[in-house]
Formats: structure tokens, C-alpha cells, sequence
């Protein structure tokens, strides 16, 4: 049970990371990232935002369908592999954007990950 309560934060956590990347403005954008505002306001970067908030949405909406889709083992393997996936994403953003990143997105989706062992 506290897997599955764990791996739904998880999934509602980058739900929400993707509504900020996606429809968020520059502002808020600059202050949860640790961006410079003159950055955030290009359109370039906007642009990078969305497209990346896509992916983060997606990884949630997985975690989130796969718990109706699938039940027993295939789910743990499926949830495995998606937290799996999150993890290494975060430590690539950890090294290359913000070390921040480890405590919001690495840490929680390792403690689901362990859980779905338990």
C-alpha cells in the first residue's frame, strides 16, 4: 500500500512538474529552476520548456494508466521500469541544471522504487 501511495506521488509530482514547464510563465519558471528571468523569457527556452514538460507528463500519465492497465507483477515491473527511468533522468538534471533536482525528483521515485520490493 505505501508503494502504491509513493509511486502516486511520484506520478502526480511530474504532472505537475509538466504544468509548470508547460504553462507556466517566466517567472515562475526562472524561481523553480534557478533560471535567470532574461532565460526563461525567450522564446527559445519556452519552447524547451514545453517539449520537456511533455515528457514529464508522459512519465506520470504511465505511472498513473499503468496502475489500471496492468495488476500483480507486471505492474511492479512496469512501475519499476518507469521509476527507473525518472531517476536517471534526474540525476542527468542534477548534474547538468540544478542539485536541487535530487531531493525533488531523484529521492522520491528511489523510495518508491525500493518500496515496490517491499
Amino acid at each position: 500500500m505505501l508503494a502504491i501511495i509513493v509511486t502516486m506521488f511520484v506520478a502526480i509530482e511530474h504532472l505537475g512538474i509538466m504544468v509548470l514547464e508547460i504553462f507556466g510563465n517566466p517567472v515562475q519558471q526562472a524561481k523553480a529552476f534557478g533560471l535567470p528571468l532574461k532565460f526563461t523569457q525567450q522564446h527559445e527556452a519556452r519552447v524547451s520548456f514545453a517539449n520537456q514538460g511533455i515528457y514529464n507528463g508522459a512519465l506520470g500519465a504511465a505511472i498513473i494508466a499503468s496502475y489500471w492497465l496492468f495488476s500483480g507483477a507486471t505492474l511492479v515491473l512496469v512501475w519499476q521500469m518507469l521509476l527507473v527511468l525518472i531517476m536517471v533522468v534526474a540525476l542527468f538534471g542534477a548534474f547538468t541544471a540544478t542539485k536541487k533536482i535530487i531531493l525533488i525528483q531523484f529521492l522520491p521515485a528511489l523510495i518508491a522504487y525500493l518500496l515496490t520490493f517491499i
